[in-house]
């Protein structure tokens, strides 16, 4: 009697700890429903600001025109899975990323959510398997922020899917009152799980514990491999990126100089970086605090380095950390100050466009599915649920592996790696690690045309190899930059001559004089932060490329 008594306590305070367990970890993994709203909003939005940025060098890196036509991206790259890769017209590539800019509009509206972020990763993902050259830390981030938005109840708050959810609720009450019903339409978004509760309602899934963990992992490793640099152990490296003017614009332009202060935050951000775990282990205003250095810090960054969107897609990433007393001390304060007029006319345009879409969707007659097709729509319902607990959780458990790979902690079988590559998620966050960039570098394109005289004709500007009073001003783009980055490297020669080839048919089609020789030069210019003085400068010939010549040339 004494045993079976000592078993059943012994049971009763194992399921309490497991209950405490269960708990401790659901609230450190839950995401409000409207964090994960804003969350949507600014996927949706930064999607399509990265084509309207990706537009402008539409035809030099997504066409045949440009500087990786199908034909060399087939030949370097092998099979390639990519709905941008089967056309090579500018007109058919901008069909594309209108296409994309749909679904990342009706993402951002909530607008059949589920599908729209599907849609918008699928697009993103093909997007970038057309010209690995021009990727960088962002927009791999981007791409695992909308992979894991698959998966979240993003449409159940500030959506046209909540409205429509909301127009049917008070249907099925009148039905219901007649003794009718009435199902909701938004549950093909699949949302509808999410949806019950006050406004404030949190949610706890694989999916969310995910998304949180995958912003973590990018700071864990990153750290770790700063931890072997001693330019960032000793609290030099942003000084020396300040001196690499290509790195640089805005505010950056005027840091060089403020050693002391550039100093102070490379220790903060390496603080951060170690500090980073708490992102997971604290929950409430405390998290909220952390996250809030980690999106100030990134914010600096927009402002003093050229480097795309990453900033923003980081800032972005963190809205899910941002947990309940934080929405409801924002509710709190809007109510008690009111916003201004002019975003309350926003807001009820915004909600008046909503419910227009919203009965506009009601109203569209849909075919009555036949038996068959009924069957399987039943049974694709039916394994919704586990489709989606199950692939989070295996993917999570893949980045984890994928992330401890990367540091030299583990090893990621076979069939795990191909799973990652054929989604892009393999997880290597080295950015700025574990060295910095400590030198400023720009491109000088010699021209020969036909008239005898030089022209550089990437800029079309005179030919000029003394360092630029701004180096960065040098090229393009930031994409520009990351571009001719990978095309200076040794695993990439022969993108030096499909650069050569797109830069004198570029000319030839638009120019009256024809160039006739193309010869690339990297240069590179290292100066000490402290005292000013040049520590190494130098250049290199990257190629000679005779523009009547052969396209694929191996040199």
């Amino acid at each position: 009697m004494a045993r079976s008594s000592s078993v059943a306590t012994a049971r009763s305070r194992f399921r309490t700890v497991v209950r405490r367990l269960s708990a401790a970890l659901a609230a450190r993994c839950s995401v409000d429903l409207r964090a994960l709203a804003a969350f949507r909003i600014g996927l949706g939005a930064l999607v399509i600001a990265d084509l309207i940025r990706r537009s402008r060098s539409l035809s030099a890196f997504y066409t045949d025109d440009g500087v990786l036509p199908r034909s060399a991206l087939f030949a370097d790259y092998g099979e390639v899975y990519s709905v941008h890769a089967l056309v090579g017209e500018p007109w058919a590539v901008a069909l594309l990323f209108a296409l994309a800019g749909a679904f990342a509009l009706a993402l951002l509206a909530g607008y059949r959510t589920r599908l729209a972020a599907l849609a918008s990763w699928l697009l993103l993902l093909s997007l970038h398997a057309r010209n690995p050259m021009v990727l960088n830390s962002g927009d791999s981030l981007l791409r695992m922020l909308l992979f894991w938005s698959v998966f979240l109840p993003l449409g159940a708050r500030w959506s046209v899917d909540a409205l429509r959810r909301a127009g049917a609720g008070t249907d099925a009450d009148a039905a219901a009152g007649a003794g009718g019903s009435e199902r909701d339409p938004g549950a093909d978004d699949g949302d509808e799980s999410a949806t019950a509760g006050p406004s404030g309602s949190a949610v706890a899934t694989v999916a969310t514990m995910a998304v949180l963990i995958q912003v973590l992992l990018m700071y864990v490793t990153n750290g770790i491999h700063k931890r072997g640099s001693d330019l960032w152990m000793d609290g030099e490296a942003v000084a020396y990126i300040m001196q690499a003017d290509h790195f640089t614009y805005l505010l950056g332009n005027h840091l060089a100089e403020f050693t002391g202060l550039l100093r102070g935050l490379t220790v903060l951000w390496i603080a951060l970086l170690f500090a980073s775990p708490l992102l997971i282990l604290l929950t409430g205003i405390p998290r909220a605090a952390i996250a809030s250095l980690f999106v100030g810090m990134h914010l600096g960054m927009a402002v003093t380095m050229p480097i795309g969107l990453f900033p923003i897609v980081v800032v972005v990433g963190f809205v899910p950390f941002f947990q309940t007393p934080v929405w409801d001390a924002a509710e709190r304060a809007v109510d008690r100050f009111g916003p201004p007029a002019a975003l309350e006319r926003w807001r009820a345009r915004l909600e008046s466009v909503g419910e227009s879409l919203a009965s506009l969707d009601a109203s569209i007659p849909r075919p009555t599915p036949s038996g068959a097709l009924a069957g399987l729509r039943a049974r694709v319902g039916r394994g919704r649920p586990l489709l989606s607990t199950v692939v989070p959780y295996v993917f999570l458990v893949l980045i984890v592996l994928s992330s401890a790979q990367a540091v030299g902690y583990a090893e990621t079988p076979d069939p795990a790696e191909n799973a990652l590559e054929t989604v892009e998620m393999d997880q290597h966050w080295r950015m700025f690690a574990p060295d910095p960039t400590r030198t400023a570098r720009w491109f000088v394109t010699v021209g020969t045309l036909a008239d005898g005289t030089e022209r550089d004709v990437l800029r079309d500007s005179p030919v000029e190899f003394d360092r630029p009073t701004r180096a960065e001003a040098t090229y393009r783009s930031a994409r520009w930059r990351k571009y001719l980055g990978n095309v200076a490297s040794t695993d990439n020669e022969n993108h030096r001559s499909y650069l050569a080839n797109y830069l004198c048919e570029d000319w030839n089609r638009t120019r009256e004089t024809a160039v006739e020789n193309v010869t690339i030069h990297q240069q590179y210019e290292r100066t000490d932060p402290y005292n000013g003085s040049v520590v190494a400068a130098n250049g290199f010939e990257l190629i000679e490329y005779d523009c009547s010549g052969e396209f694929i040339q191996d040199e």
